[in-house]
């Protein structure tokens, strides 16, 4: 089976984007996935798309915006990358 790979858009000095990057790390979903980071202040088109909308999870198709709690996120989770 793949290993499912969760990009998490996002830039620097984002409170919110290390709320989820801690919520991330402490969640026994992520066992087994891979976690990419991706600045979005370093791509206009990124900027454009997801600017007020950071922190964004995405895999595949599926996508979470914020606002994103810890029970949204661990339900987002098992729906999108078991």
């Amino acid at each position: 089976m793949p290993m499912t790979s969760l990009t998490l858009y996002m830039t620097e000095h984002c409170a919110l984007c290390e709320e989820v990057l801690d919520m991330l790390f402490a969640m026994p979903a992520m066992q087994g996935i891979t976690l990419n980071t991706v600045d979005i202040a370093l791509n206009d088109a990124l900027v454009e798309a997801y600017g007020v909308r950071i922190p964004v999870l995405k895999v595949g198709d599926a996508e979470l915006g914020a606002p994103i709690d810890a029970q949204t996120l661990q339900t987002w989770l098992q729906h999108n990358c078991q």
